[in-house]
């Protein structure tokens, strides 16, 4: 499985250390996972992550085969992980744990990513559902949870006696790299231009009345919402236009991955996100109590 043609992938390379010996007295192999940057009738050349090349005789390759890429960074982050960085978008977020959920507030807020409570994982505490409950009830009157399709919370709402918050499909949680939607966006002439107003971590970017959009920074990743175009004023690539000046603004901010939320039946949506380089990396669906 090995040979020239691994140049330029990633491999996992077994070889014997000569002169040392193994732990049941005979000889000795270590393995070796890198890109394969060099092959030829004598050696072949391995580049760890870290480190430096190292060249090993192929007389000393025991075995080996190439392996996938390593995940991204950001397609390595937690579904839990991801949520948090997205909790940024709203300044006046009031949050509090319940072991390993966090209820969530804004008391100017509508949308239900800003008052529900993250419950991606156990949360580690007994009374977990009635604190929930409780917290709601002093400030929404309704309390509404934000779970991975599936898992053991969604399991325990359920038992409850929740059901879907709404009609609506789940939310599909999508990242990319900064600089690969940078890449794919067009660059055009559009009928005015495009404002940005930044305020702390935020950037407002409008149309005039025609479009607009925000975006929020937290470290190195750039969320968007709330990307919309007036109906009379669509098909004109103004939403694409909004998100280059606000991808414009993260990268200038030092953002490095961008990521954002669309309903997963909103197949335009989705089209258009994927043809800017975004792909899934989670969904969840919201629950609440049956009336």
């Amino acid at each position: 499985m090995l040979g020239p043609h691994v140049v330029g992938q990633r491999v996992v390379v077994r070889r014997l250390l000569r002169g040392e010996t193994g732990p049941t007295g005979g000889p000795a192999f270590t393995d070796l996972l890198g890109t394969c940057t060099a092959w030829d009738e004598t050696a072949c050349v391995v580049q760890p992550e870290d480190g430096d090349p190292v060249v090993i005789a192929l007389a000393d390759v025991v075995s080996g085969k190439p392996v996938p890429p390593r995940p991204s960074v950001r397609l390595r982050a937690t579904p839990r992980e991801a949520q948090q960085r997205a909790m940024t978008m709203w300044s006046d977020l009031e949050t509090a744990p319940v072991g390993a959920w966090v209820l969530r507030h804004s008391p100017g807020e509508s949308a239900r990513r800003a008052n529900s409570v993250l419950a991606f994982e156990a949360s580690g505490v007994d009374d977990d559902y009635e604190r929930v409950l409780a917290w709601y009830a002093a400030r929404t009157g309704r309390p509404i949870a934000a779970v991975l399709p599936d898992s053991p919370e969604d399991a325990l709402f359920r038992d409850r006696g929740w059901g879907p918050e709404s009609g609506e499909a789940d939310t599909v949680f999508q990242v990319t790299g900064v600089a690969r939607a940078r890449r794919a966006l067009p660059v055009g002439e559009i009928e005015g231009l495009v404002e940005v107003a930044e305020d702390g971590p935020h950037a407002v970017a409008r149309i005039g009345d025609r479009a607009s959009g925000i975006a929020t920074l937290a470290g190195d990743w750039v969320g968007f919402r709330a990307i919309a175009v007036a109906p009379e004023h669509r098909r004109r690539g103004l939403g694409l236009q909004v998100m280059a000046a606000l991808l414009e603004w993260g990268a200038e901010q030092g953002a490095t991955t961008a990521y954002l939320q669309v309903l997963g039946d909103n197949a335009p949506a989705l089209a258009l996100y994927d043809g800017l380089g975004f792909a899934e990396h989670h969904r969840y669906r919201y629950l609440a109590p049956s009336d």
